[in-house]
């Protein structure tokens, strides 16, 4: 049958800030109590979906989650009326206050694990909101992900929506960002490949030492199990310990996948030839491997420049193009190798080079944006219309964000009652562009 990838995109969120909250994300920490334009990253992040529906793409906006969040900080018991949450948790608890303001709902590769109906027991769409448990400030993000998520996929018929995990570190689940399905064509049976950081329960495993693994092998065979996939169509690896305490906190830091083509840096994975070779079997045969020498590109150079946290897409007309920050262009190892994968003979046709600066700088990178599902013509028809992208929606986006959004934002700003009342209204318009319904715990 055929079928085809749609990238749904988060759009960024009116608070959008740098505040260093994620601990083993090296961008996100260094950038700690700088300034941002969360306009300027709104608009940003809608360029890259116009552009990719201009290349005849499937693309979809998934809606940013409500910040601050008050009734968060009310459970945590903050009280009064919202300005005055804001103001005791802005004096007793800045780091907490910070953390229930984060937009980091936009990076929609961690939103959830997508299985298609290619690959299911019943034949549908699975979706598996991650818990996201090592970060706080993501933990609370679950919920209303499920809410949107529903909104979007709402029809029964082809879609089937799961709970999160149990929120506990055993369970830990980051979803889409350690997840790759590889098939010769979206609408064949694939290979699910789940990547995670450790084990909770076998201790014999090699772990990070300095920064934390926040994926278990537990919640990647939960999930598995959930979406009802066979054995032989899943992987699973390790992510090497070594790589996660240089900054590589997930595996779209160090590796990219695409159909029946991996791109990887040499050092990704803990038994790493065991792993290619697995993978090349479950897929039978033709499975492309593109494997970064260190000596040409460093994990260090990897890091900072996302080079793996790019959009490995196959175009309409057959070619396969790469999507990559600037700062892959900025580096000069980086875009030497990557012009040489493609002037060469390599499954890499092309390159596009976005700027997405103002997501670099918390620790994102095109391909944290955004969330693949697979969808085949029914289900393509099935999900809700007015979340894909479109000339007519771009411009209505466009126009939102203009209007609602700040060109400046610091930590001390997050305590302004103003903001909280500016991001509740810019939503609620947002729910009726997107016809998502009641998806916010708030009340205007």
């Amino acid at each position: 049958m055929k079928a085809f990838e749609a990238n749904f995109d988060g759009l960024v969120g009116p608070t959008h800030n740098y505040s260093g909250l994620s601990f083993g994300n090296v961008a996100s920490q260094s950038n700690e109590a700088l300034a941002s334009n969360p306009k300027l990253a709104a608009l940003q992040g809608l360029a890259k979906m116009k552009a990719l529906h201009d290349m005849g793409l499937v693309q979809g906006v998934l809606a940013p989650q409500e910040r601050p969040d008050i009734n968060t900080l009310r459970r945590l018991g903050f009280t009064g009326s919202d300005a005055e949450v804001l103001a005791s948790a802005a004096k007793d608890a800045p780091r907490i206050l910070a953390a229930c303001c984060s937009a980091s709902s936009m990076w929609t590769a961690n939103a959830a694990t997508v299985s298609p109906s290619a690959d299911t027991a019943d034949g549908k769409v699975h979706f598996t909101p991650a818990n996201l448990t090592n970060k706080f400030h993501r933990s609370i993000e679950h919920e209303t992900t499920g809410r949107i998520l529903q909104a979007t996929f709402s029809d029964k018929a082809h879609f089937t929506h799961h709970g999160a995990l149990p929120s506990v570190e055993h369970f830990g689940d980051e979803g889409a960002a350690n997840h790759t399905r590889f098939c010769h064509n979206y609408g064949d049976t694939g290979v699910e490949f789940f990547v995670y950081g450790r084990s909770a329960f076998d201790n014999n495993r090699p772990a990070p030492k300095r920064y934390p693994a926040r994926h278990t092998l537990e919640a990647s065979e939960a999930v598995a199990r959930i979406h009802g996939l066979s054995a032989n169509q899943v992987v699973y690896a390790q992510q090497n310990p070594e790589v996660i305490d240089q900054g590589v906190f997930h595996n779209d830091v160090i590796a990219v996948g695409n159909r029946n083509t991996l791109f990887c840096h040499e050092l990704a994975f803990v038994d790493q030839t065991q792993v290619k070779q697995e993978l090349s079997q479950k897929l039978g045969g033709q499975f492309n491997i593109i494997e970064v020498p260190n000596n040409r590109v460093t994990v260090q150079d990897a890091v900072t420049s996302y080079l793996f946290n790019s959009q490995l897409l196959s175009l309409t007309d057959g070619r396969t193009l790469l999507v990559i920050p600037d700062e892959c262009r900025q580096n000069p190892a980086v875009w030497q190798y990557l012009t040489e994968l493609r002037d060469g003979s390599s499954p890499i046709d092309d390159l596009q080079v976005f700027d997405l600066k103002q997501s670099m700088c918390n620790g994102g990178g095109p391909a944290c944006l955004r969330l693949r599902v697979v969808l085949n013509d029914a289900e393509l028809q099935a999900f809700n219309q007015s979340t894909r992208m479109s000339e007519t929606l771009f411009k209505s986006l466009n126009n939102w964000v203009e209007r609602h959004y700040r060109d400046r934002l610091t930590e001390a700003d997050l305590a302004d009652p103003q903001l909280l009342i500016e991001s509740r209204t810019a939503l609620d318009e947002l729910t009726r562009i997107l016809n998502l319904g009641s998806v916010y715990p708030f009340q205007i």
